[in-house]
């Protein structure tokens, strides 16, 4: 993406996942914003935006971080909301194994307590090794940690994949965390 869609792209994750009331937009439940008056906010707030833009973004984006409706008339964050929102996403079950990536000084904090979604909504988890280690990058030093998600699934734990391919929990117990990839 060029460096004008990436900034684009960071102000709509900002507005769409964590504060719509910067610019006095409001969500719905599911976290869906009209598009027409998410650009017309954002002009006012002085920001340049339009629609032709916000199209491009979630076209080229390469984590799909934003879905439009099917009418292609609303949008919303694919998942990493740290505001209340429920994408109505059904409980799945999921495969055997799934990535966390993270910064290797996070390691021992995550074994002694499992993983928490902090200012999120979920925990985020990589259906491959690739992606959880672009992730882990972002914050240091890449460590991608194995996570035994069907062994939690059968103990009750709860499920979702978001419509970009990222799986959703509440948390991760730390005896569900296997030894890292790296390791």
């Amino acid at each position: 993406m060029r460096p004008a869609l990436v900034k684009t792209s960071k102000l709509l994750s900002l507005i769409l996942r964590h504060n719509p009331g910067r610019i006095g937009l409001t969500l719905d439940r599911a976290g869906w914003a009209d598009l027409a008056e998410l650009v017309e906010l954002a002009q006012r707030h002085g920001i340049r935006l339009d629609e032709q833009t916000v199209l491009e973004v979630v076209e080229h984006n390469d984590k799909k971080r934003f879905t439009l409706s099917e009418d292609g008339r609303r949008i919303r964050a694919a998942q990493g909301h740290s505001i209340p929102v429920d994408l109505g996403l059904p409980e799945v079950e999921p495969p055997e194994l799934l990535f966390h990536g993270t910064a290797a000084r996070n390691v021992e904090s995550i074994r002694a307590r499992g993983l928490h979604p902090g200012r999120r909504q979920h925990v985020h988890l990589s259906p491959d090794e690739e992606t959880a280690v672009r992730v882990g990058q972002r914050h240091g030093e890449p460590v991608v940690l194995r996570i035994a998600s069907g062994a939690m699934h059968r103990a009750g734990h709860v499920f979702h994949i978001s419509e970009n391919g990222i799986w959703l929990t509440p948390s991760v117990p730390p005896e569900f965390i296997e030894a890292s990839a790296a390791e």
